[in-house]
């Protein structure tokens, strides 16, 4: 681990695109930045957790403004090479606390980033930082799975996600503190290498929880970007909380 940039330094930032390459792919973009640039009805938008400006660019091509917050330079840096980066105003510091300058219409945090924030009191904590940043009226916008305890038998703790001759990744999970880890084990020229990140899984009810202390309350939650519904058995969410305008 990068001590300066936690887990995203810059040998995870320089393949990060690559790696996350499903995740770029313009039928996952397009309706992430429609959704978003629709709440931002013209104002400012924050991204939490801004990384290499995947969703950041092409909501500022339409016009956007968007600042971003991320503890990893080697991501920022990443974002500032690529066309258009320079429009991204980005702070370093953990977006969980730090502050920035002005008012937002809609903040926001993808791509399961919320459980970056390994402990109850620093989710928490975002959500109040969120809050802070929100122009009354604004929105604060979280994509994030459904944790995948489903997956778990009585008395096993891990789930496999992909298993070859030189790759295993595996999820751990501790159900009574909601610790979890994503672990790598790969093998390149007979040598083994092994990386762990580790997360904190949140329920939806949880985050409603976490809002309502932050001065917040749901206005939507949908299944994904495209608005379709959230049932039980959806396996991620998008939700949608208001400051409001009082």
């Amino acid at each position: 681990m990068d001590d300066q940039d936690g887990y995203f330094g810059e040998r995870v930032a320089a393949a990060y695109d690559e790696s996350s390459g499903e995740m770029f792919a313009p039928d996952v973009i397009e309706p992430t930045v429609d959704f978003l640039a629709g709440l931002a009805d013209g104002g400012r938008a924050l991204e939490l957790g801004v990384g290499t400006g995947r969703i950041a660019l092409p909501l500022a091509r339409r016009g956007v403004p968007v600042h971003g917050i991320d503890m990893s330079r080697a991501m920022a840096a990443r974002l500032r090479a690529k066309p258009g980066g320079d429009a991204i105003g980005v702070t370093i510091g953990d977006f969980a606390t730090t502050r920035v300058d002005g008012g937002f219409s809609v903040v926001y945090l993808l791509f399961n980033t919320i459980m970056n924030l390994t402990t109850q009191a620093k989710q928490v904590a975002c959500f109040r930082n969120a809050a802070a940043h929100l122009e009354p009226g604004g929105r604060f916008v979280i994509e994030v799975i459904v944790p995948e305890l489903r997956g778990l038998p009585a008395g096993q703790n891990v789930v496999p996600q992909h298993v070859s001759p030189t790759r295993w990744a595996f999820d751990i999970y501790d159900v009574a503190t909601q610790e979890t880890s994503s672990n790598y084990i790969e093998v390149v020229d007979g040598r083994g290498e092994y990386r762990s990140i580790p997360f904190r899984y949140v329920w939806p009810s949880e985050l409603d929880l976490m809002a309502q202390l932050a001065g917040l309350r749901l206005r939507e939650r949908w299944d994904g970007w495209t608005r379709a519904p959230f049932t039980s058995e959806s396996r991620q969410h998008v939700s949608v909380w208001e400051k409001p305008a009082g």
